[in-house]
């Protein structure tokens, strides 16, 4: 047993880490919203205080080498700056992660609580360990140029296009890759132009071919998955002439419009459906610009998305029999 000078010293040293803290660290801590490595922590304070703040419940350590300041349930920020930490020096959130945090929408690949976290580490790095409740899943590199690397936002991050295209190769399906770049451009986040270097630079990007066809496409003005799907699946699947995609024209009362596919000189248009044109007020604007259209001459033809994905030979002969084509 303890006498009493040793328990007396024991609380002042229990009273001196609870109440002091050491000089920058409040700051850190604030700067990763109260998530450390260890090695961090431990540049501030002797290895027995870290411990009794986590004895002591008022600090936790969900994985080996990582301590979160508190000892509540670990918010969305802090599970990713705990994934990215625990990914090793140099690693970063990537993919899909990276770019929900730059405003990216839809494709939510399960709840907030159970969705995987991307990150991107650099070759020859090996994440500490594993997380519980928490699917970290790491990719690496060789190729992570400085400008692709955002240098002031946190958690640390590769910039919307390097994420965009990481997305891209990442994603399970084709269909899915196509997906993720034509959203990324019509949400604004990138243009085509920021992101065909990236591309270019990666000889070994997964999908490379399809991800380059596509951003030609989304450059060429088919932005929308369906009219990309158009473009891939009908025009160049049955040899089609090459149409211009999103054509700006006024209807009759001034209002700018977009075409899908238009064949100027043979005077044909194509129009994709998509969900949008189950709206009523959508249904008729589109109804009232073909009547438009047909009363100066043009030849309009609508097809639903998902016939264009799952019979784009119906497709291709509709139109070719209204391009005259033998």
């Amino acid at each position: 047993m303890e006498d009493a000078e040793g328990v007396l010293g024991r609380q002042r040293f229990l009273m001196t880490v609870a109440v002091e803290r050491p000089r920058g660290l409040d700051d850190l801590l604030a700067g990763q919203d109260q998530v450390l490595r260890v090695e961090s922590a431990l540049s501030f304070m002797s290895r027995a205080a870290l411990r009794w703040q986590i004895s002591s419940g008022r600090w936790q350590q969900p994985c080996r080498g990582i301590v979160v300041a508190h000892s509540g349930a670990l918010t969305e920020e802090q599970r990713l700056w705990t994934a990215v930490l625990a990914a090793g020096h140099g690693a970063m959130l990537a993919g899909l992660t990276a770019a929900r945090l730059d405003g990216f929408r839809g494709f939510t690949d399960g709840e907030v609580t159970e969705r995987p976290v991307y990150a991107l580490v650099p070759a020859g790095q090996r994440p500490r360990c594993k997380i519980p409740g928490l699917r970290v899943i790491v990719h690496y590199t060789t190729m992570l140029e400085r400008e692709a690397v955002h240098p002031l936002k946190q958690p640390p991050r590769t910039r919307i296009a390097r994420s965009l295209v990481d997305a891209a190769a990442w994603m399970a399906t084709d269909r899915g890759a196509m997906a993720v770049l034509a959203a990324g451009v019509q949400q604004q986040l990138a243009r085509v132009q920021d992101l065909m270097p990236i591309v270019a630079a990666n000889q070994r990007l997964r999908r490379r071919r399809l991800i380059t066809d596509t951003l030609g496409d989304i450059g060429g003005g088919a932005q929308a998955l369906s009219e990309l799907d158009f473009t891939r699946l009908v025009v160049r699947g049955y040899q089609l002439p090459e149409p211009d995609r999103q054509r700006c024209r006024k209807d009759s009362s001034g209002r700018r419009r977009y075409l899908d596919a238009i064949w100027e000189q043979q005077k044909v248009i194509v129009e994709i459906d998509g969900a949008q044109h189950l709206d009523t007020q959508q249904y008729w604007d589109d109804m009232d610009r073909d009547n438009d259209l047909k009363l100066a001459g043009y030849q309009v033809l609508r097809f639903p998305a998902w016939v264009v994905r799952y019979n784009p030979a119906h497709v291709a002969a509709k139109i070719r029999q209204a391009l005259k084509i033998v």
